[in-house]
């Protein structure tokens, strides 16, 4: 349920940066940056984008290729699977190649990600998007407080990284060498003094598992009617103070100047 939440509200907020900015059915070219299994970048190929899936580990890129080889024709002919890293998209891509540039749980295994993030707005033509998932270091707190281990929520005001458990990992499509391995997290107000800084300004964001966060990795869904309502909370807290601060994902979009 933890990934069924994070994957629908992400595509609904990408969805409505889209729709604010480009044409409907405009077909936009793509780019998934550390795509991991390809759940966003799928769903963005079947709605007629040209897609390309850049990802650094090898058992994900396969799994990705397995995933796309039972597409229709159609939707394999316009994606394109690249093994590469998001720290290299100059070897790979020439400048404004994009309309929109997606990098969806990367961040957090890449130690200096500023010059990366320069990278891919680079990626972007004027008024590309930049789409960010990230774990939100201001809230870093939350799950250790709500779970009652107190230690580890003390320690977490003092830091900015966290150690996800192997399960979660898994479900947010991390690569396997990463697994386990202490992250970091990212702050709001630095992220927005970076985008501007790359030439890319915050136009909007969004909290992201605001109430399902502590969920078992392993939970199933719920019945239908009853997964729309918790969606449609997550969504709504996801746009409104105080509640979207203390999500853990922030979904943080900038917009190529």
């Amino acid at each position: 349920m933890r990934n069924v939440v994070r994957q629908e509200l992400v595509a609904r907020q990408l969805d409505e940066q889209i729709a604010a900015r480009y044409p409907v059915g405009q077909r936009l070219r793509i780019l998934d940056v550390g795509m991991g299994q390809g759940t966003q970048a799928l769903r963005l190929a079947r709605a007629g984008h040209s897609l390309t899936g850049l990802e650094s580990d090898p058992e994900m890129l396969r799994t990705a290729h397995e995933a796309l080889a039972s597409e229709p024709a159609g939707i394999r002919e316009r994606f394109r699977l690249i093994e590469g890293d998001g720290r290299e998209t100059g070897v790979h891509f020439l400048p404004g190649s994009f309309d929109v540039v997606l990098c969806h749980g990367v961040l957090m295994y890449v130690e200096e990600p500023d010059a990366m993030l320069a990278g891919l707005a680079r990626m972007l033509a004027p008024g590309g998007l930049l789409s960010l998932l990230v774990r939100n270091g201001d809230a870093l707190a939350m799950r250790p407080g709500l779970a009652g281990d107190w230690p580890e929520a003390l320690a977490a005001f003092e830091s900015d990284t966290y150690s996800p458990k192997l399960s979660a990992s898994l479900e947010q499509g991390a690569p396997p060498s990463s697994l386990g391995l202490p992250v970091r997290a990212d702050r709001l107000e630095d992220l927005t003094a970076t985008l501007a800084g790359i030439a890319a300004p915050l136009q909007a964001w969004y909290g992201v598992r605001v109430f399902t966060d502590l969920v078992p990795n392993g939970e199933e869904l719920p019945p239908a009617g009853e997964l729309e309502r918790l969606l449609a909370a997550e969504d709504r807290a996801g746009r409104t103070e105080p509640y979207r601060r203390v999500a853990a994902l922030l979904h943080l979009c900038g917009v190529r100047g």
